[in-house]
């Protein structure tokens, strides 16, 4: 099985076998993304066929030239028209062999450079009616109104990985002292999440502080996925299990004050375990069983 993920700048493939061990693994960048996927794919098979495909943002312009092209070259091939979203993927697959293997009510929730999350009811995904649920990105947690939550959405803007720096940012031109700032000589486009993550661990008060109020979104964000869909597991993927040092644990005692003790204590909380290869798997798993 081949799966496929469309990124912001390329795309990751999988080729993988029917227990879903990955065989090989291609990874390819370019603003082309049909080009990005197509040399993605022929790392992994010498001469591919047509992947199952799943997209960070199945609706963009640019991921639908991608499945346009993707589409002509694997042509009557595709299963859909439209890739199915990233975090649908995800839970798919971590359902699948990852953290909530055997578990059939799951809600993966993750935060990177962007937001994603996938429900899964009774080994189902769920999707909505026009395939765009769990829309994460757009949950509302501040009354305030701005521009960028307009654009991005609220939770989006708030804790995938532009907004935290933005956050950091804003504090130090408040009038808050930073470290993180200071050691790229003021010059506040070359901060990175990496090093807001760095300072928040050395002890910069603003990274922490930033870093405090991402992980208060992610609970309650995470919280009300939880209040939704009342899975058995909720597994938290991105940045809440690659930087689980720093957020995993605030992350869970946020959404443990916010959800009905009933709820808190059937719910088994986990790090993801498949890293940025859950949705490509999760994309070739869903394929081989609609194919089944």
């Amino acid at each position: 099985m081949l799966g496929l993920e469309l990124l912001d700048n390329g795309a990751l493939a999988v080729s993988v076998d029917e227990s879903g061990r990955v065989v090989a693994r291609g990874q390819s960048a370019g603003e082309d993304l049909a080009a990005a996927a197509i040399a993605a794919l022929e790392k992994v098979w010498s001469a591919p066929a047509a992947p199952a495909v799943a997209a960070l943002n199945p609706e963009s312009r640019a991921c639908a030239a991608a499945m346009q092209a993707l589409a002509e070259r694997f042509r009557g091939s595709f299963l859909h028209e439209l890739p199915v979203a990233s975090g649908t993927a995800a839970v798919t697959a971590e359902a699948w062999i990852g953290a909530a293997s055997g578990a059939t009510d799951v809600v993966f929730f993750a935060v990177g450079n962007h937001t994603s999350a996938g429900i899964l009811r009774q080994g189902a995904p769920m999707t909505g009616a026009n395939r765009r649920a769990p829309a994460i990105a757009w949950l509302a947690l501040n009354p305030v109104e701005r521009e960028d939550y307009r654009k991005i959405g609220c939770l989006e803007a708030e804790v995938a990985a532009p907004g935290i720096v933005r956050r950091l940012i804003w504090r130090v031109k408040a009038g808050d002292p930073s470290r993180v700032v200071d050691a790229v000589g003021g010059d506040f486009a070359r901060v990175s999440i990496e090093q807001v993550l760095a300072g928040a661990r050395d002890g910069d008060g603003v990274a922490i502080s930033v870093m405090r109020d991402t992980a208060k979104y992610l609970g309650m964000a995470a919280a009300n996925l939880v209040a939704i869909a009342d899975p058995e597991v909720l597994v938290l993927g991105g940045m809440m299990a690659s930087a689980a040092d720093i957020l995993l644990e605030p992350v869970r005692a946020e959404i443990g004050r916010r959800l009905p003790d009933p709820m808190r204590q059937a719910l088994t909380v986990v790090p993801a375990s498949l890293g940025e290869d859950a949705p490509a798997l999760g994309a070739a798993r869903l394929a081989s069983a609609a194919a089944a």
